[in-house]
């Protein structure tokens, strides 16, 4: 509220030539007159509006002034309200006392003197005025000491958690700091540079040449020259460099230095942090190993999608749309199986029941051997055969009809995998006069990828396929040097599913 704002004086009586009155003689006032011609209306427009100063009549049907007054302090917004009474009779002072206590500031006799009432009126409001501009100077104080008490408050908490995070820095060995005086040439460390050179404060002699013999000797020569740099007029360095433990280990660490000069310019002392950054760059190594990986294995996967894509035939454009979308779909099945192994491989029985999903909810189907873990190309490879014999079967064996049996079974001999796929109660078989393309896929796929051998034999109650499929590939995946090879057997455990 500003000096000159306007504040609301309500007036209050039952005969409207008397309202009128009080406007005319107060309207100079400046202010915002409002009249209300019963007690029940001056509260309707109280519980709605703030108010200055009440100028009420002692004598009014239904609701008096003192009644009014009662009730207008009953609220908690109104008890330091100011209410000017007006009577046009001779009021006791019994009558004052209890206007008083009513919450009355003052009374008016009638007939009015319109100085007094303009002068009493004006005292009040601009009283109420200056007040409201005390509450909210007083407010914003409490808001710039809350605001500026909030700010001491997260500085602090933020110095707190600094040191906090330095201390345990320093206890995890991963920061230390060390001052040396460029002048007599001492040295200092602190607990956590002892820490991340690995070596014991009791025993370790802090000289120059003790400490460079810590430093891989293949980072000496930079180190340096940035400490040369000091000398020459620079102010500050940051390196990253390697350590060697006196124990052998080798961990990577980053250095900032800052130099402290006398009045006329000359270095005096140098000052520095050292952070082990070992894990950072371990990760990094990981990283790139890793975006190697799959750079190579989605050329992988692009090649084999383009040798289905370039190798599927079809007597028409929907059948081929169907056979591409077929083996692309079993080649995701299987990505999304070695995905969950993050590439190390993939257990053939998930591999086997992936490729059978379709199917495996009638009793018609049963699979049994050890847990064997394949390779990524070779676990590719397997699923697209698999899924070949499927779609055949689908069309014209076993799968093709309720009264179909199919089995499949495998088990490892000498480092090689050997899958028994077994088809009975189907359609009545008979050997094609030529290969068709899912039998050849599947012959190239195993023969020619993995080294293996696929034998077909078509008897009348179902076909019989036998995948020999070499564990140990003659011709290993590509991987980065560091990899292990992405497979290994686990202890065989005999189990049948349907």
């Amino acid at each position: 509220m500003t000096d000159h704002e306007k504040v609301n004086i309500l007036l209050v009586d039952d005969q409207p030539a008397k309202l009128l009155a009080y406007e005319v003689i107060l309207k100079e006032l400046g202010e915002n007159l409002v009249v209300a011609s019963s007690g029940r209306e001056a509260l309707e427009f109280l519980l709605k509006n703030e108010v200055a100063v009440i100028l009420v009549d002692v004598c009014m049907p239904e609701l008096d002034g003192f009644e009014l007054a009662a009730m207008i302090r009953d609220h908690p917004r109104f008890q330091k309200t100011a209410m000017i009474f007006i009577s046009a009779i001779q009021v006791s002072d019994l009558d004052r006392l209890r206007g008083y206590e009513m919450g009355a500031v003052d009374y008016v006799p009638v007939p009015v003197v319109p100085e007094v009432l303009r002068a009493k009126i004006r005292v009040f409001a601009e009283l109420y005025r200056k007040t409201r501009q005390l509450e909210r100077l007083n407010s914003e104080l409490e808001d710039r000491v809350r605001a500026r008490t909030a700010e001491l408050e997260q500085s602090t908490a933020r110095l707190v958690e600094s040191e906090q995070r330095r201390s345990m820095a320093i206890a995890a060995g991963k920061m230390g700091s060390w001052d040396w005086d460029w002048v007599n040439g001492d040295w200092m460390w602190d607990d956590g540079q002892y820490q991340i050179f690995g070596v014991d404060p009791k025993t370790f002699e802090l000289t120059s040449a003790n400490i460079q013999g810590l430093f891989h000797p293949d980072d000496v020569s930079e180190l340096r020259h940035a400490w040369a740099g000091f000398a020459n007029g620079a102010k500050s360095y940051e390196v990253e460099f390697r350590i060697m433990r006196p124990d052998g280990e080798v961990r990577w660490c980053v250095g900032t230095a800052a130099a402290t000069s006398d009045k006329d310019g000359r270095v005096v002392r140098v000052s520095g942090v050292t952070v082990d950054i070992t894990d950072r760059k371990r990760a990094e190594e990981r990283q790139s190993l890793l975006t190697r990986e799959v750079d190579h294995r989605a050329k992988n996967a692009l090649a084999l999608a383009q040798s289905i894509v370039r190798l599927t035939r079809a007597q028409n454009m929907n059948a081929y749309v169907r056979a591409v979308e077929g083996r692309i779909t079993a080649l995701a099945r299987v990505h999304t199986v070695l995905s969950l192994s993050s590439w190390q491989g993939a257990e053939i029985r998930r591999l086997v029941t992936e490729e059978i999903a379709p199917y495996s909810g009638a009793e018609q189907i049963q699979i049994e051997g050890a847990e064997v873990q394949l390779q990524p190309a070779t676990a590719q490879t397997l699923a697209l055969a698999l899924h070949e014999l499927v779609t055949n079967s689908a069309k014209y064996g076993s799968l093709s009809a309720l009264s179909g049996r199919l089995a499949i079974t495998w088990e490892v001999q000498d480092e090689t995998l050997i899958l028994a796929w077994v088809e009975t109660g189907g359609p009545a078989v008979t050997k094609p006069i030529q290969k068709g393309f899912g039998t050849r896929s599947v012959i190239a796929s195993i023969e020619t990828q993995l080294g293996g051998r696929a034998d077909f034999d078509w008897r009348t109650e179902g076909l019989v396929c036998r995948l020999t499929v070499p564990l140990r590939s003659a011709a290993p995946e590509s991987q980065p040097s560091r990899e292990k090879p992405a497979r290994h057997r686990r202890p065989a455990v005999n189990s049948r599913a349907r």
